[in-house]
């Protein structure tokens, strides 16, 4: 049993004051809108780069893989798992936004490493009161075979074009490296290709 997931309060218990909730958001973007800033032309990921990483938020993906707003898009879900809504955006991205290669990135000491799907669910009906919960927390119990498998679902996915190159990394929080697990290929890549469902 997973040691308390979250910190979430009892159920119905309010978080903070409604009309208080985002405040410092509004405060901070004041700041932000106050300096002149460059935006870049379009939405085309300038490095062709899509990366898949988790939502802790410890990780600045911008600054991990040195690049600036404009060159890559980022998506983060708990886990960075490849779920259909992910391969959605990928898929969008692949096909309009000049994506040609993607990085899924998962991370040392990540919370979904930590504990099995039944405990997540427990945290959940916990933290809701609800007892007639049905989903898939998508925990990690082996990272490799993990990251093997997701990247082998965006290879697999007819959504994406076969020339695709894809590769699943871990980014260790404490020494700020990157480490390959699931070396690059594509669908199309010789001898490596897999049986693509049309």
């Amino acid at each position: 049993m997973v040691a308390r997931i979250g910190g979430a309060p009892r159920p119905g218990a309010p978080i903070c004051a409604v009309d208080e909730a985002f405040a410092d958001l509004f405060e901070g973007n004041e700041r932000y809108a106050a300096v002149e800033h460059e935006v870049a032309a379009s939405g085309v990921a300038r490095r062709g780069l899509a990366v898949v990483t988790c939502i802790d938020s410890r990780i600045d993906p911008l600054a991990v893989f040195g690049l600036e707003p404009g060159d890559a898009k980022i998506l983060r879900n708990a886990g960075a798992r490849v779920t259909d809504d992910v391969l959605r955006s990928l898929a969008l991205a692949v096909a309009s936004l000049g994506v040609t290669r993607i990085a899924v990135v998962h991370h040392t000491d990540c919370k979904m490493a930590s504990a099995t799907d039944a405990d997540f669910v427990d945290a959940v009906t916990r933290a809701t009161g609800r007892t007639d919960l049905a989903f898939d927390p998508l925990a990690i119990n082996d990272r490799a075979a993990v990251l093997q498998k997701d990247v082998s679902a965006v290879l697999d996915s007819p959504l994406i074009v076969d020339a695709t190159v894809v590769a699943g990394l871990v980014y260790d929080l404490h020494s700020g490296r990157l480490t390959t697990v699931v070396p690059p290929t594509s669908a199309d890549a010789p001898h490596e290709a897999p049986t693509r469902r049309r």
